[in-house]
């Protein structure tokens, strides 16, 4: 699938920057993204570890609000954790209060002072969230000026949800399970009443035997071998005319903002001429995630997972191996198929026996080893940001960098992506 990629020296290590970003996505019953909870972790040079505080300081907030917090996001709505240091500073004028949840942290006690200024910034258009399992009574004392409960499954059993979830619902909270790790405890939270589910139950594979691609997916894979052979263009093009909505979709993506044409796309063989087959590829991986038959809001997570994980990708390739071109799209590539277990429903190893890949590719993939498996490793950490803290830092040494401007190439990534899916989904 792709060409083979060199491994030159890594480029000067970065100079240090103070935070890096993790994106979280809540989801709401039928699996269409609500938004995001934002998780902010400060890097320290060299060996140090990432700071453990649950919520940003004020000023972390105030940096990552110029960087752009609306395109961290999107038109999703932003869930960000606050302590009462945060609650008390001015910094809220930076945040778009119409998507902005302010998640009251565990050590906030619910004071007098905290309820007034709750009070305060609800009038001007802010909603708060707190955890059931955090507060315990303190919670009731609460209520009056939240939107949200949250609860987190690894914490709270079963019978305390199934007790405690339709008295939450009675006074009309919106509940949120947290930490949802497999369908089955998303069916679970869903039988039980839940409105939004936090966690990547829906990025985990599940291997169903004797599945098949669909007849869309088989088209898309079948034109991506042909665009990476050596086929002729008109041959390309007489395999998109067999399948007419293959082609409107491709055509649809391929003119999408994000993909930088610079003129509008008419035909297969103007793409081809415009953007070249490597590019053509790209959006040919990207439109297996979005067939027709199955799109819109059930696959826009797993979407928004794949071209976000693989844009971060290309763009830390970019920044460490400059020049080469090829390593930054071989970056891509992983990223897009390391989620292609779970589209497909199949084992990642019958995934690289299918599609022809380059042995760094099927590495990265299988065993996450070489250049690009500690790309993807350190792309999984990042999604994982709370419960992998401690993975990032040496993922980050082991590709001789640090902190600097990973925030702003992960809000690059995220707003690339959010282009893709709200422009050609």
């Amino acid at each position: 699938m792709t060409d083979s990629a060199s491994h030159d020296q890594a480029s000067q290590p970065l100079k240090l920057r103070n935070f890096y970003l993790g994106r979280q996505p809540v989801l709401d019953r039928n699996q269409a993204l609500y938004g995001y909870e934002l998780l902010f972790r400060g890097s320290a040079q060299g060996p140090a570890e990432i700071e453990s505080g649950l919520s940003a300081s004020a000023g972390v907030i105030h940096h990552a609000s110029q960087l752009g917090l609306a395109r961290a996001i999107g038109d999703a709505t932003a869930f960000l954790n606050v302590d009462e240091e945060v609650l008390r500073s001015d910094m809220f004028a930076f945040l778009p209060r119409e998507r902005t949840v302010l998640e009251i942290v565990r050590s906030v006690e619910p004071s007098d002072a905290v309820i007034g200024r709750m009070t305060e910034l609800s009038r001007h258009g802010f909603r708060f969230a707190a955890e059931a399992s955090a507060h315990g009574n303190a919670l009731a004392r609460l209520l009056p000026v939240i939107d949200f409960v949250k609860m987190d499954l690894r914490e709270l059993p079963v019978v305390t949800l199934l007790s405690l979830a339709p008295r939450l619902r009675g006074t009309g909270k919106r509940l949120v399970a947290e930490k949802v790790e497999t369908h089955t405890e998303y069916r679970t939270c869903l039988d039980i009443g839940f409105d939004y589910f936090q966690g990547y139950y829906f990025a985990k594979p599940t291997v169903i035997a004797g599945r098949k691609l669909s007849p869309s997916q088989a088209a898309v894979l079948d034109l991506m071998n042909l665009v990476t052979s050596d086929a002729d263009n008109i041959e390309i093009e007489r395999a998109v005319k067999k399948d007419v909505t293959l082609g409107l979709n491709l055509l649809r993506l391929v003119n999408t903002p994000a993909a930088g044409a610079g003129r509008r796309i008419e035909s297969v063989s103007q793409a081809l001429v415009l953007l070249g087959r490597r590019q053509l590829q790209r959006w040919l991986q990207i439109l297996l995630y979005a067939e027709p038959g199955v799109r819109g809001h059930n696959l826009s997570p797993l979407l928004m997972l794949a071209t976000t994980r693989a844009r971060l990708m290309e763009l830390l390739a970019q920044r460490l191996r400059p020049g080469q071109r090829n390593v930054a799209d071989v970056a891509f590539t992983v990223g897009m198929m390391s989620l292609m277990d779970t589209l497909f429903c199949i084992p990642m190893q019958d995934i690289v026996e299918q599609i022809p890949v380059i042995d760094e590719v099927r590495h990265a993939l299988l065993v996450r080893r070489g250049f690009f498996g500690e790309l993807l490793r350190l792309a999984e950490s990042i999604e994982r940001m709370e419960d992998a803290q401690d993975e990032v830092m040496p993922a980050l040494n082991e590709l001789s960098m640090n902190g600097d401007d990973l925030a702003e190439l992960e809000v690059s990534a995220f707003e690339w992506s959010d282009k893709v899916v709200r422009y050609a989904i």
